[in-house]
């Protein structure tokens, strides 16, 4: 006869097989999941929108086609603001290379030189005609490059098929969300059905709060970097600062990526190191504002990883599933944050620990 500890044992070691299942079919399928995980995440996020247009009497396929067109609308937006942005810097730093390099020729390398008792020699004549010659042809580069990526290799078609992939599941997802919720709670034995509901209600929360919070961090970040640097007189401050601000999803790396590219190009247009000082500034009064201001109102402190744990996620979701890996790591670290306590509490009532 079962005994009530007996029947808490039990339930536990469901819990626990469930887990280890979960965690060996991620695993071994991790090398598929990443369209459907990137999918998801859109979905997740775009999902509000269908819902309030289907509250207004639209279907939601044809809520779900007007949110697609509108991604890719943006997305198309996107692409050919940049693109032609990009390659018009790459222009201006090709023409203004000869320049920069007579000031490494007279500057540097005598620095280096009296530094390290060396002797370099660089025939700067001939750099600078090589230059001269084909510096034209990179105006159509991203004509050029596109074209080529289409040569062989698995890593391409892996590649376009996600890229095709990924539309298609977000459309179903985002078509038959609330169809996908009523059946994965139709799977829910009643006797979890509680805690479980509860559970998802405290992850939408957390995701809620981290994704759409980071999409606001972005923005603003982007603008502060992009109006710091134009304002310190920085020639390419609006592709850094863009880079910058895109990139502030990963902890740290968007001020060490636009720090790196805005001191050299601020060290090649100033020509000395004191141009560099207001680069300095205007990416620490970011980390500043981002850190103490902009990320605690807008995404809040409920994440609550230790950075050990996000230098950890980082690594371990980038290796699982490459680099939409590092996307989902944090908002990914934060779910499995809010089950982890959920077990630890059950735990601390369980026959286990007392």
């Amino acid at each position: 006869m079962n005994t009530p500890e007996s029947s808490h044992e039990i339930h536990y070691l469901w819990w626990l097989i469930l887990i280890c299942v979960t965690g060996g079919l991620i695993y071994l399928l991790s090398p598929i999941l990443t369209p459907f995980l990137l999918a998801a995440v859109i979905a997740y996020i775009c999902n509000p929108m269908v819902t309030h247009m289907a509250n207004h009497h639209i279907s939601r396929t044809t809520g779900t086609i007007l949110v697609m067109l509108l991604l890719l609308g943006v997305f198309a937006a996107l692409i050919l603001i940049m693109v032609p942005l990009f390659e018009e810097e790459a222009r201006r730093v090709i023409e203004k290379t000869p320049a920069y390099l007579d000031m490494f020729k007279t500057h540097v390398i005598p620095w280096l030189e009296t530094k390290f008792k060396i002797s370099l020699q660089l025939d700067m004549v001939i750099v600078k005609e090589a230059l001269a010659k084909h510096w034209q042809s990179a105006g159509g580069l991203a004509a050029k490059v596109l074209p080529s990526l289409t040569i062989g290799g698995m890593a391409i078609v892996e590649f376009l098929v996600n890229a095709l992939l990924v539309p298609v599941v977000l459309f179903y997802l985002l078509r038959d969300w609330d169809t996908l919720l009523k059946l994965v709670d139709e799977m829910i034995p009643r006797s979890w059905h509680q805690q479980i509901s509860q559970l998802a209600y405290e992850t939408d929360q957390i995701l809620a709060e981290f994704l759409r919070g980071q999409l606001s961090v972005i923005l603003l970040m982007s603008i502060c970097y992009i109006t710091g640097l134009w304002l310190i007189g920085l020639e390419f401050a609006l592709p850094i600062g863009l880079v910058a601000g895109i990139l502030v999803f990963v902890p740290y790396l968007g001020m060490i990526v636009g720090l790196t590219l805005a001191t050299f190009a601020a060290l090649m247009q100033f020509q000395s190191w004191s141009g560099v000082i207001p680069v300095l500034a205007v990416f620490g009064f970011g980390q500043l504002l981002e850190g103490m201001l902009i990320t605690p109102w807008l995404v809040g402190d409920r994440i609550g990883l230790h950075p050990v744990m996000v230098i950890f996620a980082l690594l371990a979701f980038g290796q699982l599933f490459g680099f939409f890996g590092i996307l989902l790591a944090l908002p990914v670290s934060a779910v499995m944050l809010v089950w982890l306590r959920h077990l630890h509490r059950r735990y601390l009532e369980s026959n286990f620990y007392n």
